[in-house]
């Protein structure tokens, strides 16, 4: 899975990116003048991950695995670099919008004064143009071209009824697209078309006593666009990653930190995207597999290797809760808490499962 983090000049979207990636890519690369994406790897924290390695204590954990994308800031006229933005944003499965709230003098706001609400509504705006450039560019390529339009009928219908909806200032998403729709228009990957989250990056001040400048019209805006909100303070969350475990709990208690950060946006991102993750264990490995809600036993026993989708009998399982209850393997058994299932069972999150099949 890959989330893109985009964001206006000195939103601190690369200093949330080192926070989730544990990167430090110094934050002032995107204004040397290079122009270059940073990607970094995120394990996605689970204390059923944790429990699990404990209890099979195997010789590899593998935790769910997020892939961030830091693309460098829009700025107005960008020429070239403008171009490369919109397009490793294309790239991305869901884009975390690093909104800035902190006031910093020695970090001068490039729109002169800090604004959320405006912020977001530039960085929105230059992706609605984007798309729309890319659908009129396409209209007019196949009205003039007999061939390029020959049994493009439904192509044509859905795409007009997009550049209505950009036109109109609205993101591609809230159009409602039929599956069959959206096959249609899968191969233009419109960023509006990509789910989004809004992370609304603090000073230490304003997350302790969470307020910072247009909450409210910020909050009345997401709710309208129902778009997930998340607030922090990237740097504090930085520093308190750094401390060893007792200091960091105890820091996080202090400043009633319930989540650490990449945990939070993890979640977020999970729950948005209607994500969930199944379990595989044993003494080798205990693994945790990432699926869309409502995926059968016999399509994520895919994810884990083909020949276990084409050749599925059944599939083991048992609830993480329920084996946890237990204490062990041998006492979940003996209480008859393992079940199988068919191939259409849909998977559950938290569940554990062993694969039968034959080939």
């Amino acid at each position: 899975m890959k989330i893109g983090i985009i964001g206006l000049m000195t939103s601190g979207k690369t200093t949330l990116f080192n926070l989730l990636t544990k990167s430090e890519v110094a934050t002032e690369t995107f204004s040397s003048g290079k122009w270059g994406a940073n990607i970094g790897i995120a394990d996605v924290p689970d204390q059923r991950i944790d429990f699990l390695s404990d209890m099979f204590k195997p010789k590899k954990t593998t935790y769910a695995q997020i892939q961030f994308i830091d693309v460098p800031g829009l700025e107005k006229g960008g020429g070239i670099e403008a171009v490369k933005f919109l397009e490793a944003i294309r790239q991305v499965d869901a884009v975390v919008h690093v909104v800035r709230a902190f006031e910093n003098s020695e970090v001068p706001h490039p729109e002169g004064k800090v604004d959320p609400l405006r912020d977001i509504d530039l960085l929105t705006t230059e992706l609605l143009f984007a798309d729309l450039a890319v659908i009129e560019n396409r209209l007019q390529r196949m009205a003039e071209d007999k061939k390029l339009r020959k049994g493009k009928e439904e192509e044509i219908e859905v795409l007009n009824k997009c550049r209505a909806c950009l036109e109109e200032g609205k993101p591609i998403s809230t159009i409602g697209l039929t599956e069959r729709e959206q096959e249609i228009i899968k191969s233009y990957s419109f960023i509006s078309e990509k789910p989004m989250l809004i992370v609304i990056n603090m000073d230490e001040m304003q997350f302790e006593e969470k307020e910072y400048p247009g909450k409210e019209g910020l909050n009345e805006y997401a709710e309208q666009k129902n778009i997930p909100v998340i607030e922090l303070c990237a740097l504090l969350e930085i520093e308190i990653d750094r401390l060893e475990e007792e200091d960091k709990k105890l820091f996080m208690k202090e400043l009633n930190i319930k989540e650490p950060g990449i945990s939070l946006v993890a979640r977020k991102i999970y729950e948005y995207l209607g994500l969930i993750s199944f379990f595989t264990v044993g003494e080798d490995e205990v693994k945790a597999w990432t699926i869309k809600k409502g995926t059968t036993a016999r399509n994520a026993a895919g994810k884990i290797h083909t020949d276990l989708e084409r050749g599925f009998i059944r599939a083991e399982v048992i609830a993480f809760d329920d084996l946890k209850e237990s204490g062990s393997i041998s006492s979940a058994r003996s209480k008859g808490l393992f079940r199988l299932e068919g191939k259409e069972y849909l998977v559950q999150d938290g569940d554990i499962i062993n694969i039968r099949f034959n080939i």
